[in-house]
């Protein structure tokens, strides 16, 4: 009886057939462009924190490309699945605040006790997918309070577009005016999306100033080990919680309030599920918990993609792209450091300015203004608390206001 309760709790979507014979019509230009922005963000920003955390830890080559095979190809794989059966952009990856985790805990744990946490972590979350816990928590959660830590979190990525140029000047004025001058062209820019403008771009102008050592790449593929866990106190303690409070309260949090935000209704239990069954799969390959992409997310949704119906073609690009990169791990890892980081931060900015804007707007609306503020500014502070970031205690801040202050606003939010 129990058993059959959990199975309930995962929502059922369309289904493959459905998704698998449209998916050709929505693989546009578009699609293919904002999947691939949305990978190119994935395989370098976050990469670098990997390879920081694994530096701090000492790892070895070898056990570092598995961990970039577990969290890139499996979650590749993960996010195909998804997507294509739920027809929503659901995007499966390894938490960005878990692999920070991950290196300072590497500094006096031994990986086999940080695998162990990974597992128990896994093991946690989906227990909480069982209960239905995270989703009537979501549902509660006014929309306007978590669209205004999201709008936090976005913030940064477009404050991208001002800092690449400090970086790069000559690099970043191309490639913005690669964008712009299609977006000038309305007709174009509906059949030759700026953002593909501005990644062709980019990529000319980084080579032809000599900022890319393509020759460096080489072709190599991966070969993952399969792990032995060591289950102590130390690192339950110091991990599960922080770890599944970021996976839960934090990173799928922004994705499940961008997908709503534009309007789809995203099945967050099974969210939670894969999750949790994820983190324990990717955990035995030495990878950090899996969740659903933050950022990523407000990429492949954008409106300028396509319609809602649509938009999971871009999902599929960027998890089909992932699992050739983990696939690929040890020539991936060149390739993430041979693109300029102006140019990743310049592209993601310009991806997100979109879904940014939304963001703003669906936060300050006309409830919960005060919380809604209190969390931007919390989650902005990028404050830690007892190894938790400042964006769940954006959360717990501005629902507190808003609980204190705008008590009128949750009287007449429907439920």
């Amino acid at each position: 009886m129990r058993e059959a309760r959990s199975l309930a709790a995962i929502e059922t979507g369309p289904g493959f057939r459905t998704s698998v014979k449209a998916l050709p019509r929505h693989l546009t230009l578009a699609a293919v462009s904002y999947g691939a922005t949305a990978w190119l963000f994935a395989i370098t920003g976050p990469f670098l924190i990997y390879v920081n955390a694994a530096k701090q830890g000492n790892l070895s080559l070898a056990a570092f490309n598995s961990w970039i095979f577990g969290g890139y190809f499996i979650c590749g794989l993960l996010t195909v699945l998804l997507t294509l059966y739920y027809r929503q952009p659901l995007l499966a990856a390894i938490t960005i605040p878990g692999g920070v985790l991950t290196g300072t805990a590497l500094t006096h744990l031994s990986f086999s006790e940080v695998i162990g946490a990974y597992l128990l972590t896994g093991a946690f979350i989906t227990a909480l997918a069982a209960t239905e816990t995270v989703k009537r928590a979501t549902d509660w959660l006014p929309k306007e309070i978590t669209m205004a830590m999201v709008a936090a979190i976005l913030l940064p990525f477009g404050m991208g577009i001002v800092s690449a140029f400090k970086e790069s000047p000559l690099l970043s004025a191309t490639t913005l005016s690669g964008f712009l001058v299609v977006s000038l062209m309305p007709h174009v820019a509906q059949r030759f999306p700026p953002v593909l403008a501005a990644i062709a771009v980019g990529l000319l102008t980084t080579t032809l100033l000599g900022q890319a050592s393509w020759q460096s790449v080489a072709f190599e593929l991966a070969d993952p080990i399969i792990f032995s866990p060591g289950f102590t106190i130390a690192a339950a303690t110091e991990l599960v919680l922080p770890l599944a409070l970021t996976v839960i309260a934090v990173q799928n949090a922004q994705g499940i309030a961008i997908l709503t935000n534009m309007e789809y209704r995203p099945p967050v239990n099974a969210v939670t599920f894969m999750s949790g069954f994820g983190s324990m799969i990717v955990g035995i390959f030495g990878s950090q918990s899996v969740c659903l992409a933050g950022p990523m997310t407000g990429i492949v949704t954008s409106p300028k993609v396509g319609s809602k119906d649509g938009r999971y073609a871009a999902a599929v690009v960027t998890g089909i792209l992932w699992m050739f990169f983990g696939l690929f791990a040890p020539m991936a890892t060149a390739i993430s450091q041979v693109l300029p980081p102006a140019l990743i931060k310049l592209l993601a900015g310009l991806a997100l300015v979109e879904v940014l804007t939304k963001s703003f707007s669906a936060a300050f609306s006309d409830k919960f203004r005060l919380g809604a503020l209190f969390t931007f500014i919390i989650t902005l502070s990028d404050i830690k608390l007892f190894n938790i970031g400042a964006p769940f205690w954006g959360l717990i801040g501005g629902t507190s206001i808003a609980l204190l202050l705008e008590r009128k606003d949750f009287d007449h939010t429907p439920r």
